[in-house]
């Protein structure tokens, strides 16, 4: 009976993450077509925040904890899982022309802020200090949002839309993303309780159910997209996404814990340089040619399963 149980609330999770990422999205495109904002630059805030929410309650939850190790390695997982492996598969199934102006500056920022915590994190500490530096990078990230919001807001018509439609909209926006909340962490909770029962040695199940577990919403979110045609909504979002978990999830952890985290040596000798290697792989190609390549997709995506093997293989995770 437990095992019928464990199923089907793995099946019930795994509902709630289909319907609620079409909900999530429909609002979204929504959103951008009623207020004339380019679907990036909603991907990249409204859709970014609202998808960011399990990272942040995972670290937040973990710093309480006094699980220092998981506040920082869930934020920096969180963004080389997003890269390595939701943007590869983005890129492998929906190659995409980028806007270079609306791209480059959160692109730029994103990379900026994985250069800048590698380098303050040197000395095995993030400090209340270099916190508030990766913070003055989130204050510039919205700041560059608002400024392309009203530029474009400017320069491009709006679609028609039914303004009545508003509040099932809003509605919607909110029904969805609580869905795949909440759909997430029955996937990962019963799909861990699976693969025991399965006979998954635990190593593994750390790595991907875990690891990749509170990236759930930006996957849901970039495949949902995918799948309506909707690529420069799934780029935004992991963009978004990434700059947020960087400079506004790990500033917040460093507060609660009093000024100061912990960084552990696999952090700082792995997971940081991978961070910022894949962020490089991603931007790089596109802000010379203006498209975000397929071939790009293939080498995020092996560049993530190394960096899994190498973890597995070498720090026993």
């Amino acid at each position: 009976m437990d095992t019928v149980i464990t199923v089907a609330l793995f099946a019930l999770g795994l509902l709630l993450i289909i319907k609620g990422g079409d909900w999530f999205v429909d609002a979204a495109v929504w959103i951008a077509n009623a207020t004339g904002i380019p679907k990036f630059i909603i991907g990249a805030t409204v859709v970014s925040l609202a998808t960011t929410l399990p990272e942040l309650t995972v670290s937040v939850t973990g710093v309480i904890d006094g699980e220092l190790d998981m506040a920082v390695g869930n934020a920096i997982g969180s963004v080389t899982a997003n890269i390595g492996l939701i943007m590869g598969i983005s890129l492998v199934c929906l190659p995409a022309v980028i806007k270079r102006s609306q791209f480059w500056p959160k692109a730029v920022l994103m990379v900026a802020a994985s250069a800048l915590l590698w380098l303050t994190c040197s000395g095995g500490e993030l400090t209340l200090t270099e916190g508030l530096l990766l913070l003055v990078i989130f204050a510039l990230f919205i700041y560059d949002n608002i400024r392309s919001a009203k530029q474009n807001i400017s320069s491009e018509e709006r679609e028609s839309v039914d303004k009545k439609a508003l509040p099932k909209m809003l509605l919607l926006f909110v029904l969805g993303i609580a869905a795949i909340v909440v759909g997430s962490q029955l996937l990962i909770d019963y799909g861990c309780k699976i693969a025991v029962l399965l006979g998954v040695p635990s190593a593994i199940i750390g790595v991907t159910m875990v690891a990749i577990g509170t990236s759930l919403p930006e996957l849901v979110t970039t495949i949902t997209a995918i799948a309506k045609k909707e690529s420069s909504m799934s780029i935004g979002n992991i963009i978004g996404a990434n700059v947020i978990d960087l400079t506004l999830i790990l500033p917040i952890c460093s507060m609660v814990a009093g000024g100061g985290l912990k960084i552990a040596e696999q952090s700082y000798a792995l997971d940081m340089p991978v961070c910022l290697g894949v962020g490089l792989l991603a931007i790089l190609p596109p802000l010379i040619t203006g498209k975000l390549h397929r071939w790009q997709g293939v080498l995020l995506l092996l560049c993530y399963a190394a960096y899994v093997a190498v973890l597995v293989t070498q720090y026993g995770v």
